[in-house]
């Protein structure tokens, strides 16, 4: 009695259009998905550019000299 069993054919037949359905689907979330690693992409920071601290920086006070030395220059 264990014969080949048979399959209902109607039981098979799937909606004709879900097929199309599912793959668009599947299209329309990889274009989402590239979109947005695109736009992650471009927000990033760009790698080796251009960084500029800007400091403000106090004299410190110098000492009084040890000796003067006066130059004298003539012309002649």
């Amino acid at each position: 009695m264990n014969g080949p069993t048979r399959r209902n054919p109607r039981a098979r037949r799937r909606h004709p259009l879900l097929r199309p359905a599912l793959a668009a689907l599947g299209l329309l979330v990889l274009l989402l998905l590239g979109i947005s690693i695109g736009m992650a992409l471009e927000d990033g920071p760009n790698p080796g550019g251009t960084q500029t601290n800007v400091r403000t920086l106090t004299p410190q006070p110098l000492p009084p000299a040890a000796r003067t030395v006066t130059v004298t220059v003539t012309t002649g």
